[in-house]
């Protein structure tokens, strides 16, 4: 897969998803009615091959068995775990998943996990602990604009390459973790929607150094994403 297009619970922004060229589509839970919306959402048909997430809540949320329960029951076919720390995280939430699958008659290990692994200061630490955690873990996911909040660091400061950056750092981490635990790497989504070329870069640079794949917040993003991710890298 090249492309994660992040989808809001509602029919007219989950009907203009599928049509985008998306490889997966991402439905945030959000609070309880949106739950309900996204899980509705999960049910409807969908197109050959796309396959269909659910950003639930962390685990430390009182909301998160309630999530796991409608989007198991929907049929997603896998989880986006925010903040997720670690392979103790992925333990966690397969476990659960595995209740949830036994109670709902899917098969055990049906849905999958992707970990967004550096959006705390403690999941930086923990990158190179995801080996062997689950046969569910599919990917780790980079985005760090929470890191950035927890650190206190000013917005301009995610666009820096300095090695001593403590987001070049995460994302380092982040591909050497993936690697290590033989999944995939996916890469954060772009945030200025109106600069092709801006987005065309980031691709280029992060598919040059290993990701797989990338987020995506817009439709209009999911070409150029499709279209770096499937290149022909070149011989070396």
């Amino acid at each position: 897969m090249r492309s994660f297009l992040l989808v809001a619970p509602c029919e007219e922004a989950f009907a203009a998803a599928l049509a985008s060229g998306a490889d997966a589509l991402v439905l945030d839970l959000g609070d309880a009615p949106a739950r309900e919306r996204a899980a509705a959402l999960l049910r409807l048909p969908r197109p050959a091959g796309l396959r269909l997430y659910a950003r639930v809540t962390p685990l430390a949320s009182a909301a998160i068995d309630a999530d796991l329960s409608a989007v198991v029951a929907a049929g997603a076919d896998g989880v986006f775990l925010p903040e997720a720390c670690g392979g103790a995280s992925v333990q966690h939430l397969a476990a659960k998943l595995a209740v949830q699958e036994a109670e709902w008659g899917r098969a055990d290990g049906a849905t999958r996990i992707i970990a967004m692994a550096t959006q705390t200061p403690a999941a930086v630490f923990a990158l190179g602990s995801y080996g062997g955690a689950s046969a569910r873990l599919e990917a780790l996911a980079f985005d760090v604009e929470p890191l950035r909040r927890a650190l206190g660091a000013e917005p301009e400061s995610l666009a820096s390459t300095r090695p001593a950056s403590p987001f070049a750092m995460a994302r380092a981490g982040l591909l050497l973790g993936a690697a290590a635990a033989g999944v995939a790497a996916i890469d954060r989504p772009f945030a200025d929607l109106g600069d092709e070329q801006g987005l065309f870069g980031e691709c280029r640079a992060a598919r040059r150094d290993g990701f797989a794949a990338k987020l995506a917040l817009d439709g209009a993003q999911i070409p150029p994403i499709n279209q770096t991710f499937a290149e022909v890298a070149p011989a070396l």
